[in-house]
This record gives C-alpha cells, sequence and structure tokens, in this order.
C-alpha cells in the first residue's frame, strides 16, 4: 500500500516510525516531513494546508491511504476535499471530516456534545461579543480559579487559568474585545477550575467501534516542577501508574462509550484518532478536552508501546473492520524527553546545527523541528526532538532518556530533567 502522512513533527516522525515497519507498507510519503523522516520514506516539499497540492501528490504516486497528523487540514476539511476529487474517491482517509473534527475546532461544540451526551466535564458557559457584559457580570459570580478557553485553534495557546477576577476580566476583555487570540477568540469557553491530576487517553475508531490505545501523561510546563509558561509538551510517560483498573473502566464506561454513541446518535461519521485528555478528582474522570488526532508528545510514547501493526490497524479503521483486530501492548514502560530551542515557547532562533544523533540502539530519537541543510541536520522549531526509552520504571526511562539527551548539542539547548518526577 502507498501510504502518505501529513505532518511534519514529533508525532509523524513517531508515526512514520511504526508504519515503515509494516509489510502492509510498500511506500511511505511525508508531506512534509522533517530531518527524521527522511530514512523512513520519501519527504514531499507540500503544506498540510495546501489541499490542491496533496491531491495532485496522492494522483501522482497512487496514493491509497491518507493519515492525517496535526489538526488543522482536518478542522478545515481535508477529507471533504479529498474524497470529493476527481481520481480519489475510494481514498483512505485515517482523520475525521469537519463535523467530528469540531470536537477540537470549537470548545463550544465539544462542551456541547458532552452535556447532550452526559459525559462528566466542568460546568461552563459560553460568551461572545454578543452577549459580552452579560460574561463580565457571569466573571463577578464565578468561585476562583477562573478558565477562559478561546473556542477555536489557537496552537495549544488560547487557555487562560485565572486566579483572580482582576486577572480574568482582563483576559475576557483582550480574547474577546481586542482579539488576542485572532479569529480563535471571538467566542470564549467560561469554565469551572478543576483541581486533580491530568491523564490523556486515545481511541482509534471507525464510528461504530474503537480500540483503545495505551494512556499517557504529558508536561506542558517549560519550568521543572510542572512551573512556568505553557509549551507543546516537554515529555510524556507511559503507562501513567495511578491508572489503575477500577479508572481504566470508569473512563471507558464514563466517557469512551458515550463519545462513540453519542456520534452515532448525532449522525457524525468519525474515522481516526480521539485524543481525550482528562482531569481525575477523587478517583473520578472529567474531560478538559478533545483532540482529534494524536497529541505530541505523547505519540512518542504510545505508538513506541504497540506490538501492533499500526498500518493494519488504520486498514481496519478505514475499512469499517475494527471489531475484527485486537491491539498488543508492549508491557514495559516508555518515558520521553523534549528538547527545545533556548527562549521558547517565547522567541527563539532556529537555524542551528545538531550533532550526536548516532545513538545507541535502545534509545530512540524522534525529529520534531529539524531540517536538513547540505547534509546537516539543523533547528527549524522550538521544540527540537524527542528521546524515548524503555525500562522497567519510569524512573529508570527517564534516566536513559536523559543520558542520551546528555549527548546530542545544539546552540542553547534546554531540556526538563525531571520529567516523570512525582513517579520516582
Amino acid at each position: 500500500m502507498h501510504i502518505l502522512l501529513l505532518g511534519s513533527g514529533g508525532r509523524e516522525h513517531a508515526l512514520a516510525w511504526k508504519m515503515a515497519q509494516s509489510p502492509l507498507c510498500t511506500r511511505l510519503f511525508i508531506a512534509p516531513g522533517n530531518a527524521g523522516t527522511v530514512s523512513l520514506g520519501t519527504n514531499c516539499p507540500v503544506a498540510v494546508t495546501d489541499f490542491a497540492a496533496i491531491a495532485l501528490l496522492c494522483l501522482a504516486e497512487k496514493i491509497e491511504m491518507v493519515v492525517v497528523g496535526p489538526e488543522e487540514p482536518l478542522v478545515n476539511g481535508i477529507r471533504e476535499y479529498l474524497t470529493g476529487y476527481k481520481g480519489l474517491e475510494q481514498l483512505k482517509i485515517i482523520g475525521p471530516g469537519q463535523q467530528g473534527a469540531l470536537l477540537e475546532g470549537s470548545k463550544a461544540f465539544a462542551k456541547a456534545f458532552m452535556e447532550r451526551h452526559d459525559i462528566p466535564t466542568a460546568r461552563y458557559k459560553e460568551f461572545s461579543a454578543a452577549n459580552y457584559e452579560e460574561g463580565v457580570e457571569y466573571l463577578k459570580s464565578h468561585p476562583l480559579p477562573i478558565v477562559l478557553k478561546a473556542d477555536g485553534l489557537a496552537a495549544g495557546k488560547g487557555v487562560l487559568i485565572c486566579e483572580s477576577l482582576s486577572e480574568a476580566l482582563q483576559g475576557f476583555e483582550s480574547m474577546i474585545q481586542e482579539a488576542r487570540f485572532g479569529e480563535a477568540g471571538k467566542k470564549v469557553v467560561v469554565e469551572q477550575f478543576l483541581k486533580g491530576i491530568e491523564v490523556s487517553v486515545f481511541v482509534l475508531t471507525d464510528g461504530k467501534d474503537y480500540l483503545l490505545l495505551p494512556e499517557a501523561k504529558d508536561y506542558k510546563r517549560i519550568g521543572e516542577g510542572d512551573t512556568g509558561l505553557n509549551t507543546g509538551g516537554m515529555g510524556a510517560v507511559s503507562p501513567v501508574p495511578f491508572v489503575d483498573k477500577a479508572l481504566w473502566n470508569k473512563i471507558e464506561e464514563r466517557v469512551v462509550i458515550p463519545t462513540i454513541k453519542g456520534l452515532k446518535q448525532d449522525s457524525i461519521p468519525y474515522c481516526g484518532f480521539i485524543f481525550i485528555g482528562f482531569m481525575i478528582v477523587n478517583g473520578d474522570p472529567f474531560v478538559i478536552e478533545y483532540n482529534c488526532r494524536m497529541g505530541d508528545p505523547e505519540t512518542e510514547v504510545v505508538i513506541p508501546r504497540l506490538a501492533s501493526d499500526l498500518v493494519a490497524l488504520l486498514e481496519a479503521a478505514a475499512t469499517g473492520t475494527l471489531q475484527q483486530v485486537s491491539l498488543a501492548i508492549d508491557p514495559r514502560t516508555a518515558c520521553t524527553v523534549v528538547a527545545v530551542s533556548g527562549g521558547y515557547p517565547g522567541e527563539y532562533q532556529k537555524g542551528y546545527p545538531i550533532t550526536g544523533l548516532d545513538q545507541p540502539k535502545d534509545a530512540l530519537v524522534f525529529h520534531m523541528g529539524t531540517a536538513l541543510r547540505e547534509g546537516q541536520v539543523v533547528t527549524t522549531g522550538g521544540r527540537v526532538l524527542a528521546v524515548t526509552s524503555f525500562a522497567s520504571t519510569i524512573t529508570d526511562a527517564a534516566a536513559k532518556s536523559q543520558q542520551v539527551q546528555q549527548s546530542i548539542r545544539f546552540h542553547n539547548k534546554y531540556c526538563r530533567t525531571d520529567i516523570g518526577y512525582e513517579f520516582s
């Protein structure tokens, strides 16, 4: 099978690494890819938002399956575009259509979906310029802290957790009146703050049946001990020690099953991944977000733990035969540690050469923001690469990843040294 994978981050490198191992994958193309995916397939200089160029690439290379990594093309309707393109009607696409992608593309849509299907989540209300003053009064009577979420896609930066009323009012004004997050923040979801511990759960579904992939916990803050600014993720671990059988059953029965049933009841076709972000409060799961794709850096620990053929699983999802396949999971613990450019998540420089990428076979290096320039791997992003290692414990897996990171160098490199710290 000829497969096209869309994206250029660590998530896509991990997916490409796994798909390239499948005997079902005869040729793999990655658009646009990065310096790490070069050795796994053919990188194609096509942007994930250039639907016309993607369609032409599919025709030229006789692509049979498209796997969509990031959310933006899904929210913008790549599934509808490609399946409506002459000659591509039979293309297998892993990723939902525009309606299903609204689970991520609109916080208000997702909250209404959860409310409609009795899926546990924080209480909320939504506001826009039309009822701005009502929103101000609502904030004044709301218990602290207050969570403000931009309704649309804001590159992971559209959430404000406000500790004071003045901070909440200022954030609310900046989002709606001053367009702090552009179009994404024209509608704002005001949400109850849930205090607990986060975990991410991943579902592969064909819209009728589903497979539960291994769970993960990621580390969003830039600083040690989960301090400082939010990032795209500084590391992740899987499995997560506090996710025992009792909690897993609650997650499946209270959230996963109602989500799949809800999509069917609402006549929303869905083929692909659903990432469910949970806050566990006193042993009970509450949904804090849906994503319509895999997470990053969680993919870098979840996908390496799959002992099954990923392409076979994706084909089953695309053909509606998920009930006929099963998952095999590596029981070992995986930990990934992310290296970032100095200054990230603020301003940073790029174009620096990376050395030390030849690593022991028991460590996996997934490129996130890299490119090849005149045969040299250089930095091109804030998050540059992730190192994933296996061990019997989180402490040992984290130590192995840290050791490998120490031998990889680029100018102004930074890593957190405490990924998995609360489980040591």
